[in-house]
């Protein structure tokens, strides 16, 4: 009986152990998504130096923020109006789940 042709084994082919090697690959395979941020780690830069040179310009960044006391201020009053507006959106979706909640309730009582 003749061996089929096609198809070898499961295992990971060599080019796809060199590309795992290399980071360029996952074991979840290319197709398959990692969630909402399991493509960021494409964007990082690889090597040393140029993460080093990554961090120390989020870092120099970081510091010119928190040392100019005009700019910091605008910053957190903004995050702190952002923060009053989702809180305020979070109290209304809130509302609107328990009046909701009380029309499904209503309905199967047989009120309505």
């Amino acid at each position: 009986m003749a061996k089929k042709k096609g198809k070898r084994g499961k295992g990971l082919k060599r080019r796809e152990i060199e590309q795992l090697l290399a980071g360029q690959l996952t074991l979840a395979g290319n197709n398959q998504r990692q969630g909402m941020l399991g493509n960021l780690g494409g964007l990082l830069p690889k090597g040393r130096n140029e993460q080093f040179l990554l961090g120390l310009l989020i870092g120099g960044l970081a510091a010119y923020v928190l040392s100019e006391e005009e700019l910091r201020s605008k910053l957190f009053k903004g995050a702190i109006k952002a923060y009053a507006n989702m809180m305020g959106s979070v109290a209304e979706l809130k509302e609107q789940f328990a009046d909701l909640s009380a029309e499904v309730e209503a309905e199967q009582s047989g009120t309505v």
